[in-house]
């Protein structure tokens, strides 16, 4: 599919962002007053930033508000109330901490709570699409929680927990590259059931549909080279994974050390997330004879 930058900043930066107030809301000695305030800021900067990029996706990003009139079938209208209502929350928590150091623990850990369902509700847009076989699988949503509580745990400063649920969501995103490259050929989808015609024999693409680009080829049909693909995904692996646990081992300044490993891990999952999207083979592609 299209990897539109909206949509890449959207799902990079939201989690992100999400997964930081996740971890400032369950934290037994979480900071106050300054400290507490730019922790705040930057868990709120990136949720609220990166659910705004996704506006800019739409059509008609002036008609956003609709997205919360369709919670009962709608995975993105679900995201949108369960944002909006992690947010508010939160919002309460922290200007306790920041203003009186007030710790409102139960209203911290439900904050918590909906903030990491709101990761599950925006990996869920994706990850119930049958039409995406690469993106039809449970490990979508997984990927996406472990990226969010691994990068939150990073922004926070939990160095040790970091690492290792830095790690462990490595091994999710390889398990998801790998399994995924698989899905699309073991689905029931064929050029034979994309053109309606397998019973009448042998299907096999004579001309294409249309003699131009058309609305499906530029957004649900995005052609990835296998050695580019390969590539980029030892990229994002070395970025988000290898760089930044390889920094948080060096001795002398760590608060250095720290600021790299975010940005790598960052610049990492923006790589990962691209290819999330740019590998995504459509079913719509086989009518095109583009898979």
């Amino acid at each position: 599919m299209h990897p539109a930058p909206s949509i890449i900043a959207f799902t990079t930066f939201s989690g992100l962002g999400l997964g930081l107030l996740a971890w400032l809301g369950v934290d037994p000695t979480p900071p106050t007053g300054w400290v507490a305030f730019v922790f705040f800021f930057i868990g709120f900067a990136m949720a609220i930033g990166g659910l705004a990029a996704s506006a800019f996706h739409l059509g008609r990003p002036e008609r956003a508000l609709k997205a919360f009139s369709q919670w009962r079938s709608s995975w993105l209208s679900r995201e949108a109330w369960l944002a909006a209502t992690a947010l508010g929350l939160m919002g309460i928590y922290a200007a306790g901490l920041i203003f009186a150091s007030w710790r409102l623990a139960l209203l911290g850990w439900l904050g918590a709570a909906l903030c990491l369902t709101t990761v599950y509700a925006t990996s869920m847009i994706y990850g119930q699409l049958k039409t995406v076989p690469r993106w039809d699988s449970p490990w979508t949503s997984l990927l996406f929680l472990m990226l969010s509580v691994a990068g939150g745990a990073l922004l926070s400063g939990r160095i040790h927990v970091a690492m290792v649920l830095i790690v462990l969501a490595g091994a999710v995103q390889v398990w998801w590259w790998y399994s995924g490259d698989r899905r699309f050929n073991t689905s029931d989808s064929t050029l034979a059931t994309a053109t309606g015609l397998g019973a009448i024999g042998a299907v096999r693409a004579f001309e294409p549909p249309h003699t131009g680009p058309n609305y499906l080829l530029r957004e649900m049909v995005h052609v990835v080279g296998r050695r580019h693909a390969a590539r980029l995904r030892v990229i994002a692996l070395a970025l988000m994974v290898v760089l930044p646990v390889g920094l948080l081992l060096l001795p002398g300044p760590h608060h250095l050390w720290a600021l790299l490993a975010v940005v790598s891990h960052i610049l990492g999952v923006l790589t990962a997330r691209w290819l999330f999207f740019a590998e995504a083979e459509h079913v719509v592609g086989l009518y095109y004879g583009k898979h």
